[in-house]
């Protein structure tokens, strides 16, 4: 199992709103999740600085790779992407954080 840390950017004053949507996250974004091998996904709002933090263990870097070019995950980042900071094709702009401790 592989343990995965971003960082992204809300935009400000969408706080309630990205909550909002992930509460009611979509049942085949849920299902390609599982499907492309990630579980115990949590995204942690810093509320100073409009920070996403999100944690997640995948099985395999290259396949949870091809999730982002599924269906439902590029409708989701097209409906993501009035709320938060994006590239040109609407994914996050994000950055993978390195691990430098880890305990069980």
């Amino acid at each position: 199992m592989i343990r995965k840390g971003i960082v992204m950017k809300l935009y400000k004053g969408f706080q309630d709103e990205y909550q909002r949507r992930h509460s009611e996250i979509w049942p085949e974004m849920v299902d390609m999740i599982h499907e492309y091998g990630a579980k115990n996904y949590s995204i942690f709002l810093d509320e100073k600085t409009n920070i996403l933090f999100g944690y997640l263990e995948i099985e395999n870097e290259e396949k949870w790779n091809e999730s982002a070019e599924t269906r439902i995950c590029q409708k989701w980042w097209a409906y993501m992407k009035d709320i938060m900071e994006t590239n040109p094709d609407n994914s996050p702009v994000s950055t993978d954080l390195k691990e430098v401790f880890h305990m069980d």
